[in-house]
């Protein structure tokens, strides 16, 4: 029987996993295993939001054992330390929990096909003191830290005195793409529904001070051009305040510096700018390593398979992909969903030595949430060629949408229905926020 093993539990192999437990798992015509370091899995999209803490965590949580016991594959946790592609192992490092006990030792797992969906992680660009003083938004555990501090900052706020002419809590977001502009939206937001909950001093507009800083000309520097003009109009209207053009420089306790000598104080301080795939990338492999770029990702060909090794497969954020029309496929979530259905139909025809198609990305635009505000996109358009432009409510309609499709991928339309429903039935009486 084939050994399939999936190294990373995000949008992708999750997906991947399930799918192929169903397809192959289920038949068995293959033992499907995920290997990931957490226990949960939390749909990326949706860090902005647990930041905020505007959804409760455990409501969205996938539980990994239970998705495997539903859907016919493994489960195992553990960090990928090292592969031994002679002897088709792969060696994950022993886990513990918060007081340093062991939950599970080191293991060595066997594989036939390895298929490494790691995602990525943020890029400071090794800018000073950006690793001591920034939360990087990239993991479920960073978004919740960040809530903490939040929550934890609007208690201290209630009992300093305000200065004049200055709000008591600053945060200031470095990156003006999706997340970063999610982030800012989310956050004043939340702010309104605070005042709500016994912080009555904190104002939005007043005693909370939302910075976003994009090094680019403008925000969301990747996508068309009118979304951005439009994200950009949204935060000015709720006093968000934007500084395109900005290069950080210097992160301290309490403020960062720029280029340009130009000083933002920060209370707290969120990097959402730039992602690479993770360190262990570049020495994966032993003595004869995979080839990585220099952000990190293995090189892969065109059936997501990497250069020197047929037998490993890499997909999603930490993979650079450059498709027949040369050009290089971007680190975003509709990617990983696409590559992840891709190999669902491929891997057993390349196991029977059938010839498949190149992977070929089609780019069905870009969603850009504004909280309760609004949301833009464009949508069913490649970004050179041009696209169609939404907002309001029905770009809004359609980045819940996405949710929905992800739900749908993992558990089916009756799940995705009844996840739905009981979303709505806790509307009505779990508070808007999470406060703790």
């Amino acid at each position: 029987m084939q050994r399939i093993v999936i190294v990373g539990g995000g949008a992708g192999g999750l997906v991947l996993a399930t799918q192929l437990g169903k397809k192959l798992g289920k038949k068995g015509l293959a033992e499907v295993t995920l290997v990931d370091a957490a226990r949960t899995h939390v749909w990326k999209p949706l860090l902005h939001q647990l930041a905020a803490g505007s959804f409760d965590t455990h409501a969205e949580e996938i539980e990994y054992l239970a998705q495997a016991r539903w859907n016919h594959f493994k489960f195992r946790l553990g960090r990928l330390v090292s592969v031994d592609r002679t002897a088709k192992t792969l060696q994950l490092e022993a886990s513990f929990d918060e007081t340093g006990r062991e939950i599970t030792p080191a293991q060595q797992l066997a594989y036939d096909t390895l298929i490494i969906a790691v995602g990525s992680q943020t890029n400071d660009f090794g800018t000073l003191g950006a690793a001591e003083h920034t939360i990087k938004l990239d993991s479920p555990v960073a978004a919740q830290n960040f809530n903490n501090r939040m929550i934890n900052a609007c208690i201290r706020a209630q009992t300093v005195p305000r200065s004049a002419g200055s709000g008591r809590l600053t945060v200031a977001i470095v990156g003006g793409g999706a997340t970063g502009v999610e982030l800012a939206a989310e956050l004043h937001a939340s702010a309104k529904v605070l005042a709500h909950f016994g912080f009555d001093h904190i104002h939005p507009e007043k005693d909370l001070q939302i910075v976003l800083i994009e090094a680019a000309p403008r925000l969301l520097a990747q996508l068309p051009e009118r979304l951005s003009e439009s994200a950009l109009r949204e935060l000015r209207k709720l006093a968000i305040e934007v500084h395109t053009n900005e290069r950080v420089v210097e992160v301290t306790a309490d403020h960062l510096k720029m280029a340009s000598g130009k000083v933002v104080p920060a209370s707290i301080a969120v990097w959402a700018a730039g992602v690479k795939a993770p360190e262990f990338l570049k020495t994966l492999g032993g003595e004869a390593p995979l080839e990585t770029n220099r952000l990190n990702q293995l090189l892969v060909n065109h059936n997501l398979q990497c250069a020197q090794d047929p037998s490993i497969f890499a997909f999603g954020d930490c993979a650079a992909y450059q498709q027949p029309d040369g050009l290089w496929v971007p680190p975003r979530a509709q990617v990983a969903y696409q590559q992840a259905m891709y190999l669902v139909r491929a891997l057993p025809m390349l196991q029977r030595g059938e010839a498949v198609a190149p992977f070929v990305f089609k780019d069905q635009g870009s969603l850009v949430s504004l909280s309760e505000y609004s949301s833009v996109g464009s949508l069913m358009g490649s970004l050179t060629k041009g696209s169609f432009f939404v907002e309001g409510q029905i770009a809004k309609f359609m980045y819940w949408a996405l949710h929905k499709q992800h739900q749908m991928a993992l558990g089916g339309f009756k799940k995705m229905a009844l996840i739905t429903l009981s979303e709505l039935l806790d509307r009505t009486y779990r508070p808007r926020i999470k406060l703790h």
